[in-house]
């Protein structure tokens, strides 16, 4: 009988990670040490190497991701039948740091568009509504401006939500955050904001967060306060393509660019495949000096204290810490427990613990040195590798990510989403299979991996990717599908 091969990814492991799926009584290759599975094991699942006893930990990529809840027998199925989280509420960290210094490579270069309000990777229009009540109006003038677009214009889009009226203190806060941050992206090379007139996030309201702005590039209209808004807001629209059509395309340094890393529907390849290698992406492109945005703080619990002995001075680790205990305690406020993160689909595909979530989710940060820590709806000031808060789930930390400057997403995924967010959100399949299956979401496969290609190759596939889909080469699964939702974290009462 053949062996199925797993996967040991750190030397102090006590499990590994199973190929294929195989079957009780099967033997089972762990870089050549060969066992016999003690029950059937599902790929993407975890085998134990060893016994490990009741209360004992069980140990994936070096760290800790559970204690065993019964003795665990060698060559068993590790998983949420006798693993469980070691995690509670707040924690105390210290400061113990551990940097580290990248070599650059040679400096690519993108085609992209220079603003006033910074670079951008593409050449669009957006509708921005300051409030709900006003989203049918925002989409009837998206439909209608579509005969207005001329060649060098990327597309006229809205960005619907049902807030900005009804909300107070920090929740109103953060609904304006997120809504200038989108008015500022440099994505858009115009942009209406569209208003009804009687909401407490109204237009001068929202000029006043908004700050100093380009009268060129930004418009506003308030519905109640002209006759027809389609035509009032047409009038605009056609005005920003105007403007929007002397911008070009120019060579750029990719220190310019800013991606933001994100991860949905993981699976236990996401941490061996798709992960580590956008976090090589991510470490090259932040030593060229460009930017990368790392967010999903509840998918940092059990592994924060990584990328807190990564920060690079003591105020960064202060502010990491704050992070990291605020969103505890948005958790337990609401009284729930700072665990309960895996998802069905990630239990299905082989993660047990939010530990495990985490540890495999940290690794689109690479081995770069935090930076800077952004509250939500804050916008990416400095170079290098950024810490944000918002929470995990996908369509809201999207949203944050673009609205804090990310030019696109990198989106990992080991079982799929069709989803995409105002900006680029490339796909990236942890596994093969998905790829095949797939292909109409998933815009680059990183299963092969998995399949004897080299990480440093499959890398410089991926940056070469990157800075296509930067240079308007191509675009992302998303774009081609019309795929784009921005959805504003909501986090209080609503009147």
């Amino acid at each position: 009988m053949k062996a199925v091969k797993a996967v040991k990814i750190h030397p102090d492991d006590n499990v590994a990670v199973a190929l294929e799926n195989i079957e009780k009584g099967g033997q089972i290759d762990v870089g050549g040490n060969v066992l016999s599975a003690k029950t059937d094991v599902f790929a993407g699942h975890k085998i134990a190497l060893g016994h490990i006893a009741a209360g004992e930990t069980a140990v994936k990529y070096g760290h800790a991701i559970g204690c065993a809840a019964k003795d665990i027998q060698k060559g068993e199925s590790v998983h949420t039948h006798n693993l469980k989280t070691m995690l509670k509420g707040l924690s105390e960290y210290a400061y113990r740091p551990d940097l580290h210094f990248i070599e650059p490579k040679t400096p690519a270069c993108f085609m992209g568009y220079r603003r006033k309000t910074g670079v951008g990777i593409r050449n669009e229009i957006w509708i921005v509504p300051t409030v709900g009540c006003v989203n049918n109006v925002a989409k009837a003038l998206e439909a209608k401006s579509q005969k207005l677009i001329r060649k060098n214009i990327d597309g006229v889009f809205a960005f619907t939500h049902p807030y900005g009226c009804s909300q107070l203190s920090g929740d109103h806060e953060n609904t304006k955050s997120a809504l200038c941050g989108l008015i500022r992206h440099p994505n858009a090379g115009g942009v209406l904001v569209l208003g009804l007139g009687c909401e407490n996030n109204g237009i001068e309201k929202m000029k006043e967060k908004l700050g100093d702005y380009d009268p060129g590039r930004v418009k506003f209209l308030v519905c109640q306060d002209v006759e027809d808004e389609l035509v009032s807001g047409l009038e605009l629209i056609s005005g920003l393509i105007d403007h929007a059509s002397d911008f070009k395309r120019e060579q750029l340094p990719a220190s310019e660019l800013a991606i933001g890393l994100k991860c949905g529907g993981s699976d236990g390849f996401s941490g061996i495949t798709a992960n580590p290698l956008v976090g090589n992406l991510s470490d090259r492109l932040i030593a060229e000096g460009g930017t990368a945005i790392l967010t999903e703080v509840p998918e940092m619990f059990g592994a924060e204290t990584i990328l807190m002995s990564r920060c690079e001075n003591i105020e960064v680790f202060n502010k990491t810490v704050s992070m990291i205990n605020g969103f505890k305690e948005y958790y337990l406020s609401n009284g729930q427990a700072v665990y309960e993160n895996p998802s069905p689909g990630n239990h299905a595909g082989g993660i047990t613990t939010l530990e495990e979530k985490s540890l495999g989710c940290i690794q689109k940060g690479g081995c770069s040195n935090v930076v800077d820590v952004l509250e939500y709806g804050q916008r990416c000031i400095k170079k290098g590798l950024n810490l944000l808060g918002s929470p995990g789930n996908d369509l809201v930390s999207s949203s944050a990510l673009a609205v804090s400057g990310a030019h696109m997403v990198l989106f990992t995924t080991g079982r799929g989403t069709p989803f995409g967010s105002p900006v680029p959100t490339v796909k990236l399949s942890s596994n093969t299979g998905l790829w095949q299956k797939k292909k109409n979401w998933i815009d680059f496969d990183c299963g092969g991996m998995l399949n004897g290609i080299s990480a440093e190759e499959l890398g410089g596939r991926l940056y070469e990717f990157v800075i296509c889909l930067a240079s308007g080469d191509m675009l992302s699964k998303n774009e081609i599908t019309g795929a784009r939702e921005f959805d504003i974290f909501k986090s209080g009462v609503t009147l």
